[in-house]
């Protein structure tokens, strides 16, 4: 159980977290860490599980917000952890770790950078191995998948091996079809992606129309707009510039209004004719 600070009012601190997570959902970032900072419990688990949703929230705010706040959450979580008798929450905390070394080598300098070149190779090589070690550490299995699906993502946007991607997601999208949206709807994202560069066009969109549908089930207004992006890329793939623009124009409005600035800049790049989908080779 926990109390607010004000009112002190008793909640679970399961209920506590599953409100703050889908107000981060919702693109409330700063809302639902104010929840959980303002959240005060006596259990050493009950903190534990407020600070491990708290770095998992500041990763997401920093993906789509472009802050830098998940460092401090991260060892605050561990710490928070270290004082507990069976730390249950140490598999996702270090999936949030995984997550963000992942975010840190793509993004580097602030904009994407897909492959190997310029990258430690130790360190890209102890990434791949400790997303490994999370599959098989995964005591269910849709934390399987998740690990699975950055598995994917560090071997198709780090190391550039594409044809051994579609493998990972395909098992994250059996693992996310059996109870969890948000997971399906990454795996579709991503073999989607796959589709479009080999100019299946038709199979990409039923995989992105499915994936938005998906993200928008789950309250997961981001990324419900990214993908909305997508469509919008397959809209001027068939020729359709006008409704390409309409519908990038409003991811961008909806992206900035909210304070996703990747996808507001990847929404405004696109209308200045900026692919997003561009892979290594379109960009070497």
């Amino acid at each position: 159980m926990t109390k607010t600070s004000t009112t002190q009012a008793v909640l679970p601190v399961d209920e506590v977290v599953a409100a703050a997570r889908e107000l981060a959902r919702a693109g409330r970032w700063q809302r639902a860490s104010a929840l959980l900072d303002a959240a005060a419990t006596a259990e050493p688990h009950g903190r534990a599980a407020l600070a491990v949703a708290g770095a998992e929230i500041a990763l997401e705010h920093d993906w789509f917000g472009g802050t830098d706040t998940v460092d401090k959450r991260i060892a605050a979580a561990y710490k928070a952890l270290a004082e507990t008798t069976a730390p249950v929450g140490l598999w996702d905390l270090d999936f949030v770790r995984l997550r963000h070394t992942y975010f840190r080598l793509l993004l580097g300098d602030g904009t994407f950078r897909f492959g190997p070149a310029g990258k430690d190779p130790g360190e890209l090589a102890e990434l791949r191995r400790c997303a490994q070690e999370l599959c098989e550490r995964a005591d269910d299995d849709v934390r399987r998948g998740w690990a699975r699906l950055y598995l994917g993502l560090i071997v198709d946007n780090l190391f550039a091996e594409r044809e051994a991607a579609p493998a990972h997601y395909e098992l994250a999208l059996s693992a996310g079809e059996s109870g969890d949206d948000l997971l399906a709807r990454e795996a579709l994202r991503h073999l989607g992606d796959h589709d479009h560069d080999d100019l299946d066009h038709a199979r990409a969109r039923e995989r992105w129309t499915r994936a938005t549908a998906l993200g928008a089930r789950a309250g997961n207004v981001p990324g419900t707009l990214s993908q909305q992006l997508l469509l919008a890329v397959l809209a001027r793939d068939r020729g359709d510039e006008a409704g390409a623009a309409a519908l990038a124009t409003e991811v961008a409005r909806w992206a900035g209004a909210i304070g996703a600035v990747r996808i507001e800049a990847q929404a405004t790049g696109f209308l200045a004719g900026v692919d997003p989908t561009a892979g290594p080779e379109d960009e070497s």
